[in-house]
């Protein structure tokens, strides 16, 4: 087992420098200048310069790659253009937010997503997997943005029972488990589930329906094993690729979805990733797109070592 994690360590590292060089490279290949954020409108081309070498555009590409690549091994990421603040701490902060988001909708899409597959799975044709299977492709259709902004409508607006945008009392962004916080979690948290739940369900159902046709499956039976011990057969068989499936979904919710953050104002990566987009800053959005493609990479190293825990049959593979 050992050996396995040490060789898919050693996989991840040629992705990780070619994650950094895509992450920088399609920030620079945009047009448009990013100190036009924090220049006056009648800046001289001297002032224009001096920033511009203040901040290394004045160098070449592959100079400016190795310089910000080896600040960033150090945990330097620089500063953003349009704060002046670390785009580390900026980016930290984000991201601890949209993590919080992330493990609240996982629980929510999670949990309903493996109820659903098993029970459809188990009851194939018949009503009961129809019913689960049209949740689940309501689910996988529904755009997550028209779902939060009808959410807001019915219980912020209309019932006035839960808040509308924020991650906190006052406009905060710091977090606290408490209900005053919780309760800004709770829309985000559901919108964001909708997707996995759906991906999830079909995937478990799918799973579950495979396995259970399978001859061994009618071998236990038949040898008088009970309806729950064919039950902890069919969970083993089916977690591996059940795992990698949910693996990749915590990838993405951890990446922060645009959309979903901007309607409720929610301060994570994705909100972040945003803001940083439209204000041209150059340092933030490569901090920002770094750290999120190397969360996924990582999560990715981590499913791989759980799966091959899961099931020996793939590290001997």
């Amino acid at each position: 087992m050992l050996a396995y994690i040490a060789r898919r360590i050693v996989y991840v590292i040629p992705i990780v420098i070619s994650v950094a060089l895509v992450c920088f490279l399609l920030v620079h290949i945009t047009p448009g200048d990013p100190l036009v954020a924090i220049l006056p409108a009648d800046a001289s081309q001297e002032l224009a310069a001096q920033l511009r070498a203040a901040y290394g555009f004045d160098r070449p590409l592959p100079v400016q790659f190795g310089l910000w690549l080896l600040r960033a091994l150090h945990g330097d990421l620089g500063n953003s253009i349009a704060t002046g603040r670390p785009v580390l701490a900026e980016v930290v902060r984000a991201v601890g937010n949209t993590v919080t988001l992330a493990i609240a909708a996982a629980i929510i899409g999670f949990t309903m997503g493996i109820m659903l597959g098993l029970i459809a799975g188990y009851f194939r044709e018949t009503w009961i997997d129809k019913l689960a299977t049209s949740f689940a492709i309501a689910g996988v259709s529904v755009p997550h943005y028209w779902l939060g902004m009808l959410l807001v409508i019915i219980f912020s607006v209309e019932l006035n029972w839960l808040p509308a945008v924020g991650a906190g009392p006052g406009g905060s962004g710091a977090w606290a488990w408490d209900w005053a916080h919780l309760k800004y979690l709770v829309l985000p948290a559901i919108t964001t589930s909708v997707i996995p739940m759906g991906i999830i369900t079909r995937t478990v159902r799918a799973l579950t329906g495979d396995i259970l046709s399978q001859d061994f499956v009618e071998a236990l039976r038949a040898k008088g094993l009970r309806e729950t011990g064919v039950f902890r057969h069919v969970i083993k068989n089916a977690a591996p690729t059940a795992l990698a499936v949910m693996g990749l979904q915590l990838g993405y919710m951890l990446g922060g979805s645009i959309l979903i953050e901007t309607v409720f104002s929610w301060p994570g990566s994705g909100f972040l990733l945003n803001s940083a987009i439209f204000q041209r800053d150059l340092p933030l959005l490569q901090g920002t797109i770094l750290v999120l493609a190397l969360f996924f990479v990582f999560l990715n190293l981590l499913v791989d070592i759980a799966q091959a825990a899961i099931d020996p049959r793939i590290k001997r593979g």
